[in-house]
C-alpha cells in the first residue's frame, strides 16, 4: 500500500532548511516557522516511508508539554498562530503540525538525561561500568533504573552522520565556542542546560508515572537568544526524542516494548542494511503498528485524543 509523504511546499515564506522531521521557513527577523512532516528517521537516515499523522501526533504531544514544564525554563513559543503567518492556500500545510516560534542560537549539543540503562548507554555501561565517563553502580541489568537520573550530551551530528556520546567537559567546550562571538559564557550555559534538562525530565517522568509509563530517557534541545537567555528548543519528550515504555510490562533483563519508534528500530535490527542511505522501506504492518504507538503515546500521556 502506497503512502502519502507529507512534504510542506509553502511558497509564501523563505525555506531555511528541511531537518529530519521538521520544515524551517523564515517568517522575520525575530521569528520562524517549524512545519513538522510525517517523516521518519532511524539511525540518522530518513527512512523513504511516512508515518500517517505522525506530523500531528508530535506537535500536540510538544505543546502538552511545553505548557505543562513551563515554569522550568522558558520555552520557543512565540503564541502566533501558524496559518496567520502564511497564504490562505497554504493554511491546510500548517493547520495542526506547526509552531511559529523565537529565533534563536541552537546550542551544539543534544541534552540527553537517562533514567534508565538502556540503548547505547546499555553497550557503553558494559563496557566501561559508565556512561559517557559516569561511574555508575556494578551488577546492573539492561533496563535498570539508574539511582538518579543523568546527563549525558551527544554531538550535533551533520547531515548522514550518527549522533556520538561526548563527555559534561567536551560538551561545555563545544558551547563556549560555538558562542563565543556572541558574548555569552557558553560553558556557564552549558551548566544551566544540564540543570534544567534534569529537572525537565524528572518532573516529565514523575507526572508520566501517574499515566502508566515510564519515560526511561530523552533528549532536549535548548537556544539562546541575544541577551544570553537559555530556552527550551525544538521538541520535547515526544515518541521521536524519548524512550516510553508501559510501566506494567516493565522488568528488569530485557528491552520492555515501547511507545516510541524503538518498535522501527527494532525491525530494522533485524535487516541486512547497513544503516546508511538509502534506507530500507517498511512494510505496511510496521507502519501501520508504529502510528498507533504514536498515537497511543499521546491520548495515554495527555488524556486527549487528536
Amino acid at each position: 500500500m502506497a503512502h502519502t509523504l507529507f512534504e510542506s511546499s509553502i511558497s509564501s515564506l523563505q525555506l531555511l532548511g528541511r531537518g529530519k522531521v521538521r520544515d524551517i521557513y523564515a517568517v522575520d527577523d525575530d521569528t520562524l516557522l517549524i512545519v513538522t512532516s510525517d517523516r521518519l528517521s532511524a539511525f540518522d537516515v530518513i527512512l523513504p516511508d511516512p508515518i500517517p499523522d505522525k506530523g500531528r501526533v508530535l506537535t500536540a504531544m510538544a505543546l502538552f508539554w511545553f505548557d505543562r514544564l513551563g515554569d522550568i525554563i522558558p520555552n520557543q513559543l512565540t503564541g502566533i498562530d501558524p496559518e496567520s503567518v502564511v497564504a490562505s492556500s497554504e493554511r491546510d500545510q500548517v493547520r495542526g503540525r506547526a509552531l511559529v516560534v523565537k529565533r534563536l542560537k541552537p546550542l551544539p549539543i543534544e541534552a540527553v538525561v537517562r533514567g534508565y540503562v538502556i540503548g547505547s548507554g546499555w553497550s557503553d555501561y558494559k563496557a566501561s561500568g559508565a556512561i559517557c565517563g559516569i561511574s555508575l553502580p556494578a551488577g546492573l541489568q539492561q533496563a535498570a533504573r539508574l539511582p538518579q537520573p543523568i546527563f549525558t550530551p551527544a554531538s550535533k551530528a551533520e547531515a548522514g552522520d550518527h549522533d556520538e556520546n561526548i563527555s559534561f567537559d567536551e560538551a561545555r567546550l563545544r558551547c563556549a565556542a560555538a558562542l563565543a562571538d556572541t558574548g555569552a559564557d557558553g560553558a556557564a550555559l552549558a551548566d544551566q542546560a544540564r540543570e534544567a534538562a534534569i529537572a525537565l525530565y524528572s518532573a516529565a517522568a514523575d507526572y508520566a508515572a501517574t499515566r502508566g509509563i515510564i519515560i526511561a530517557d530523552t533528549k532536549f534541545e535548548f537556544g539562546v537568544d541575544r541577551a544570553g537567555r537559555l530556552f527550551l528548543i525544538d521538541e520535547a519528550l515526544t515518541p521521536d526524542s524519548s524512550r516510553f515504555w508501559p510501566a506494567d510490562q516493565y522488568r528488569e533483563g530485557i528491552s520492555p516494548p515501547s511507545f516510541d519508534k524503538q518498535y522501527v528500530r527494532d525491525y530494522l535490527e533485524t535487516l541486512t542494511w547497513n544503516k546508511k542511505a538509502p534506507g530500507p522501506r517498511l512494510p505496511d504492518e510496521v507502519i501501520a503498528r508504529t502510528a498507533a504507538k504514536y498515537r497511543e503515546a499521546f491520548e495515554k500521556l495527555t488524556g486527549r485524543t487528536l
